[in-house]
């Protein structure tokens, strides 16, 4: 089980595919949080799968899969691609790479 922070409130899920769209956040298909409105905050504890986002994400551990974010993604380790239209702050990235701001690679372990 993880944990995800939208806004300040927290879930505990089954699940590791997040899609913010519509002002809406699922978690592997399932209706989390609705009607989200102004600059929506994402914090995600545990490995995520995959990441399409609207806005601006962090994640307190890996990605194992892809990330499409139209803001800044900050976490660990990416195994897939990286589209982010902001700014990305992580450690390895085994995909390609496209930021639309600033790259920062950090070194050691997270």
């Amino acid at each position: 089980m993880s944990t995800i922070i939208i806004n300040g409130r927290s879930y505990n899920v089954n699940g590791s595919n997040i899609v913010v769209e519509n002002n809406n956040v699922y978690v592997n298909g399932k209706l989390i949080e609705k009607n989200l409105s102004g600059e929506v905050t994402i914090k995600f504890d545990g490995v995520l799968a995959n990441l399409n986002s609207k806005g601006s994400i962090i994640v307190n551990g890996d990605i194992n899969g892809n990330v499409d974010a139209n803001g800044s993604i900050n976490c660990g380790n990416i195994s897939g691609d990286v589209n982010c239209r902001g700014s990305v702050t992580c450690y390895n990235v085994k995909g390609d790479l496209y930021a639309g701001g600033s790259i920062t690679i950090l070194k050691g372990k997270i």
